[in-house]
């Protein structure tokens, strides 16, 4: 449905790991991301992405405990209060309608020293990442990626398999399938289903 004159922008998060895939299929947040956003400028939404990666914390807080420590995968990565005060406030119904791409470039581990951007009005706000849920960040739409812990494991690259405590535990502290207004059941990632929920079930 096209947005009406001076709608105000949706904020979406795409929560779920970052996983490997066959051609086509969904390998996490990043794709989905990526094809939500050339869709939905045929439907009126003018769609931005914003990872949230853009908002980790520089190398010497996030590996503070090493480079493959799970609990701090789980809780010291991602800066969520940079997230909130420089995207979702910016952006949101009584915000500046800018925001900031990213913050913090983490293959550079430096600041990105990007600009501000307009954000479209009337458009979507795609953030894409891991661990989103639980953070009381003001999102108007969260799409969780349920996967598995054996599909986790199965599709996870070996490099990054220290990673799945860390998603365990959000399982279990979190249950991000339950808060989301929409799961995508990812286990086969050639054949996704949606499942709406909540104000969106009907």
């Amino acid at each position: 449905m096209p947005a009406e004159p001076g709608a105000p922008v949706l904020r979406v998060a795409l929560d779920g790991p970052q996983l490997s895939a066959p051609a086509g299929g969904v390998a996490g947040p990043d794709a989905l991301a990526s094809r939500l956003a050339d869709l939905l400028p045929a439907r009126s939404r003018p769609a931005v992405i914003v990872p949230a990666e853009g908002f980790y914390r520089p190398a010497s807080l996030r590996l503070e405990h090493g480079r493959t420590d799970p609990d701090a995968r789980y809780s010291d990565w991602l800066d969520s209060r940079a997230l909130a005060r420089e995207v979702l406030d910016r952006a949101g119904p009584r915000g500046s309608g800018e925001y900031l791409p990213a913050l913090w470039d983490v293959a550079r581990d430096r600041a990105a020293r990007a600009a501000y951007r307009p954000a479209p009005p009337g458009g979507v706000l795609l953030v894409p990442g891991s661990l989103l849920q639980g953070l009381g960040l003001a999102f108007d739409v969260v799409v969780h990626l349920r996967v598995s812990p054996a599909a986790r494991r199965r599709r996870t690259p070996g490099e990054r398999a220290w990673e799945l405590p860390a998603f365990d535990r959000y399982d279990a502290e979190v249950d991000p399938a339950a808060l989301a207004d929409a799961v995508v059941l990812a286990d086969h990632a050639d054949r996704p289903a949606l499942v709406l929920q909540g104000r969106f079930a009907s």
